[in-house]
């Protein structure tokens, strides 16, 4: 019955996207990776929070809610007022370009190379970390919940191959030959499954908690762990207080604001107005995030105890706990379809990094759109095929793999970030002074971070890598600052407008963004 229920599920939401997208012309760029720039905004909150959401984040933050409690939620309730700064400063100046992919920006604004390098910067992060991890974290789930070993008779290894090229076929075939439109239809279909299978969660767990009564199970943890209801957190915490006004903010601002596998949603929005909406109603419901990804953490917690030998064991414990068997096999579709969506984004903004930004630029620069579009499917099925080679073989990586995820991707999201803020907010600064920024920032965090902490000053006595992120930040900045006094352009750098969509804003940007900033703030004042 549960597997039933599952296939069901997914097949409906296969059913759905097709019917949607069948109109799209996929032989354009702008149909192909934009979805004809026709995304309205409940499709586009839907889209970006389901590629955000993923088995990864789920489990990951709700082990760290288990050890950390609700410290952790800055992931969550940080991340809306990053999307409130991206619709009010970065989208409008986004669509005013007409761009299809952030590197583009960067050509219009610096030079050829430096698009070059920063798509390398994004395609490697995307090949070599994200794509496998989605795959993998995901087939582990599933095997889980499904017992795959045992319903096929195979052992656990022979299992996580199958489920990974499962979940990688079925995400290349929304990604690769859907193009974005059915890549955000199916997004927002799940987004609604998420957020309902989500919430049955900690539901069924404070019913379990309060004896059937969830203000009673709310008050009695509260009660019971108020060490984990502490929104700050110390020194030796994971995210130490100070880290919330440096590093912490800059990482929200690039995966919401320059991210491609994330903004690209906004970019195919419809006119301003709309990409404006699909943000500010993702950052309302990104508050409410926490239900999902940190309190069924803490439940297991005062379920649990200190009983586990793993924190990351805590949520896939507690859905067995307490979910009705009825219900198991539904939650497990709605989390196939998150695993699917980060997978399937991902891919997606790959295609179009690739088709757009290194095929069309460098390979052949006379190439057709619909020959664009082509070389950006070979390229999107060889990485998916490469992705499913290397997923299984996490299996054998070292421990702590997923913990040093975000730590790692500091190698290029805060260097991203710096050219892209400079490059908006100046006139004069030259190409030269992005690629040495660029450049610098990856070898700079990448020595700070893998040599001088590990082995020249150890783990306790270095800076939180979130504040190391800050430091280069401010100090990438002042480089290309210093080159822009001493070398500037020769002409002022000019935005154009493309006239391909409507710029004009929302009306209730301002008030609903300071709404969504008051509501965070107030967040963290009650749980002091």
């Amino acid at each position: 019955m549960q597997f039933i229920t599952f296939i069901a599920f997914t097949l409906l939401v296969a059913l759905i996207s097709f019917i949607k997208t069948r109109k799209t012309d996929e032989n354009s760029s702008d149909g192909y990776f934009l979805g004809g720039r026709s995304l309205t905004g409940v499709v586009i909150a839907g889209s970006l929070l389901l590629t955000n959401l993923s088995t990864e984040q789920i489990v990951g933050l709700n082990g760290a809610a288990f050890k950390e409690g609700i410290l952790v939620m800055a992931w969550e309730t940080l991340a809306a007022i990053a999307m409130v700064i991206t619709a009010v400063f970065l989208l409008p100046r986004y669509l005013k370009g007409g761009i299809t992919t952030v590197p583009q920006f960067l050509e219009n604004r610096y030079d050829k190379v430096t698009k070059t390098i920063t798509s390398a910067l994004f395609l490697s992060g995307y090949v070599v970390v994200l794509l496998p991890i989605v795959l993998y974290s995901g087939a582990l789930a599933i095997n889980t919940m499904f017992d795959i070993p045992e319903l096929l008779g195979v052992s656990s290894n022979t299992a996580l191959w199958i489920t990974v090229w499962g979940i990688g076929i079925i995400g290349s075939i929304y990604a690769i030959f859907g193009g974005l439109k059915a890549v955000a239809v199916s997004d927002t279909i799940n987004a609604v499954g998420l957020l309902i299978g989500g919430l049955l969660i900690p539901f069924f767990g404070l019913l379990m908690v309060g004896d059937g009564s969830i203000t009673e199970g709310l008050s009695i943890l509260m009660r019971d762990n108020p060490e984990k209801f502490k929104s700050l957190g110390g020194p030796k915490s994971s995210i130490p207080v100070g880290t919330i006004f440096t590093g912490m903010m800059l990482v929200q601002l690039f995966y919401w604001g320059t991210n491609q596998a994330i903004i690209q949603r906004a970019f195919g929005a419809k006119n301003l107005k709309e990409g404006q909406k699909g943000l500010l109603l993702a950052s309302f419901i990104k508050i409410l995030g926490p239900l999902i990804v940190v309190l069924p953490g803490i439940i297991a917690f005062h379920l649990f105890g200190n009983t586990l030998d793993n924190p990351d064991q805590a949520y896939p414990m507690l859905v067995t706990k307490v979910l009705p068997t009825a219900l198991v096999g539904f939650f497990a579709a709605v989390l196939f379809g998150a695993i699917l969506s980060s997978f399937n984004s991902a891919l997606n903004s790959s295609v179009t990094l690739f088709g757009i930004d290194i095929y069309k630029s460098h390979i052949k620069k006379n190439a057709t759109e619909k020959e664009t579009v082509k070389a950006g499917k070979l390229f999107g099925l060889l990485l998916a095929i490469l992705s499913m080679c290397i997923a299984p073989l996490i299996a054998n990586a070292p421990d702590g793999l997923f913990g040093y995820l975000q730590e790692v991707n500091g190698c290029y999201s805060i260097p991203i970030l710096t050219i892209i803020v400079v490059g908006y907010l100046t006139k004069y600064v030259p190409a030269i002074a992005a690629k040495i920024a660029i450049i610098s920032g990856v070898v700079l965090y990448s020595i700070s971070q893998f040599i001088l902490k590990p082995y020249v000053f150890g783990e306790d006595n270095y800076p939180h890598y979130l504040h190391v992120m800050a430091i280069l930040f401010v100090l990438n900045i002042i480089i290309m600052l210093v080159i822009g006094k001493f070398k500037p352009r020769a002409e002022p750098y000019e935005q154009v407008y493309t006239h391909q969509v409507d710029i004009t804003p929302w009306k209730h940007l301002k008030k609903v963004g300071i709404a969504v900033f008051l509501i965070v703030l107030g967040i963290y004042i009650y749980f002091i």
